[in-house]
């Protein structure tokens, strides 16, 4: 597996996947999660509607994740991870891995090859952006890839996007 850091709009990314920081009710919010429903359009709302109405009345948890169509963005999918909310849920790194595991398996399952992430949790969550960093590197060092060829990790902004690579790149 090929492990890119960017900075840039994960919006604009021509992947088989992106994955979106979410939030439990999968019906858009701020940040990446509202730039993705923007520019994914309508229908991705709808669906997430249906999706809530039909299996997940009570939303999605911390820590879990589901795959909708990406309508008009230019990734096939979109994979929605609910990461934790820092200084409120209990054991927000083994969450934050979950959700970054999970988006994981469920990428696997679909036969993606490429896929990228953002910061999860990093935004209003107030995950520590080092910590997170750490968390992922952790994840992307002990996943079991199969299928997926490629992780790119895009951060939006400069401040995120060095924070990872000093972790991710650090010499020991």
């Amino acid at each position: 597996m090929e492990l890119k850091i960017i900075q840039g709009d994960i919006t604009q990314l021509e992947l088989d996947a992106i994955v979106n920081a979410a939030n439990p009710s999968i019906l858009g919010g701020a940040g990446v999660d509202g730039a993705i429903h923007k520019v994914a359009g309508p229908e991705l709302i709808n669906y997430c509607k249906e999706i809530r109405n039909r299996h997940l009345p009570k939303g999605v948890p911390t820590g879990g994740v589901i795959i909708t169509p990406g309508f008009n963005l230019p990734s096939k999918y979109i994979i929605h991870a609910v990461g934790p909310v820092f200084k409120r849920d209990l054991n927000p790194a083994i969450l934050l891995r979950s959700a970054y595991i999970n988006s994981l398996n469920l990428a696997e399952k679909r036969d993606v090859k490429t896929i990228a992430f953002p910061a999860i949790s990093t935004g209003i969550y107030g995950y520590p952006k080092d910590l997170a960093a750490k968390e992922v590197k952790s994840v992307m060092n002990s996943y079991k890839f199969n299928n997926i060829e490629e992780v790119t990790l895009c951060y939006f902004s400069a401040e995120d996007t060095n924070i990872a690579k000093k972790i991710f790149f650090k010499k020991v």
